[in-house]
């Protein structure tokens, strides 16, 4: 059934090139190696490795207005047969003066890609590279908000109903000032199959973290230089059997960043939290995390980088992760255009 709504989406963008004014396509992808050895015994340690490409075509109606359709392939080394995970890519975008709106199958880099690590994580790069449902920003001079509505897995008799639901903004108070709030929040909502489960209850889980940040870059000799500061808390319950449990604490960051060298500070202290899609570290009370980056390769579209990550915990202080990150994007590039 899928597989028809894609062809018959693609039928129709196709029939739709007659009238838009270009046509363009899109290639972009991404090497990843991240090796993760950890000695906390609650958290497993394991290796990513692979290869994501994707490939879409844009039918552009406007300058503002467009549908974009292809596919987003992904192979992990060793694995067989090649490219055993196929997203399809199709939505619809309106990119205007002052809103962005995404409706469909959409690339979630560059949308959700900023939140936290302890609310979404960066495994989610790896292996869940599209959003489906509905994103819609606006932004006006030095403020911003983003609303947006993910859907994990379909209601089936055994499948469960699973989607996300989000919003994540930033406000400068003052033009030329550092200082600027951000906000970040998301909530699973997780129903059972259609064909009920006995014992089983609908759960709802998520988390927000609001915070005050300092951008300094280019105010001092580095080439980036950022702060942020403020306080997490995440919900759960099971419905019908408990109500939300609410744990909170602190949290604070900091980047900075000198030519091709860059450090990357994460810190928290509080409630531990279990946060579906978060971080596992953030269940500890304590935690410390501190990236050390080089980037080699650093070219126009082309991005290669070396992360090696310390992690420490009340019962480990010798957890580490080393990573290597190769992303590439060559652009969109017009291949046709058409008379209105």
């Amino acid at each position: 059934m899928h597989k028809k709504i894609y062809l018959f989406l693609v039928t129709v963008l196709i029939a739709r090139a007659a009238a838009a004014q270009t046509v363009d396509i899109h290639f972009n992808g991404s090497v990843f190696f991240d090796n993760r050895e950890y000695k906390e015994s609650l958290i497993r340690s394991r290796t990513y490795s692979g290869t994501r490409l994707a490939l879409d075509v844009g039918l552009n109606l406007d300058s503002a207005n467009r549908f974009v359709f292809g596919a987003n392939g992904l192979h992990e080394f060793g694995a067989k047969p090649y490219f055993l995970k196929v997203n399809p890519v199709a939505y619809f975008e309106h990119n205007g003066k002052n809103w962005l709106f995404n409706a469909g199958m959409f690339p979630r880099e560059g949308l959700l890609t900023d939140y936290p690590r302890a609310l979404l994580n960066d495994t989610l790069r790896y292996f869940r590279p599209n959003v489906e449902g509905l994103y819609a920003q606006y932004h006006v001079g030095n403020f911003k908000q983003a609303v947006w509505i993910d859907w994990t897995s379909r209601q089936t008799d055994t499948e469960r109903e699973q989607f996300l639901f989000g919003f994540s903004g930033k406000y400068q108070p003052f033009k030329k000032g550092p200082l600027y709030v951000a906000d970040y929040f998301f909530l699973l909502h997780d129903a059972g199959p259609a064909i009920p489960i006995p014992d089983d209850h609908i759960r709802d889980n998520g988390a927000i973290q609001l915070k005050l940040g300092a951008n300094f870059s280019h105010r001092t000799f580095l080439d980036s230089l950022n702060i942020e500061a403020g306080g997490m808390m995440s919900f759960e319950r099971e419905r019908n059997v408990s109500g939300f449990k609410k744990p909170a604490g602190f949290v604070a960051n900091a980047f900075l960043s000198y030519k091709r060298f860059a450090l990357y500070d994460e810190f928290y202290k509080g409630d531990g939290h279990a946060v579906a899609y978060g971080d596992a570290y953030y269940q500890y009370k304590t935690y410390n995390r501190l990236d050390i980056i080089y980037t080699p390769f650093l070219y126009k579209g082309l991005t290669g980088q070396f992360i090696l990550s310390f992690h420490q915990t009340p019962f480990s202080s010798g957890s580490n992760q080393e990573a290597f990150r190769l992303s590439f994007d060559l652009g969109r590039k017009r291949i046709a255009k058409f008379k209105e």
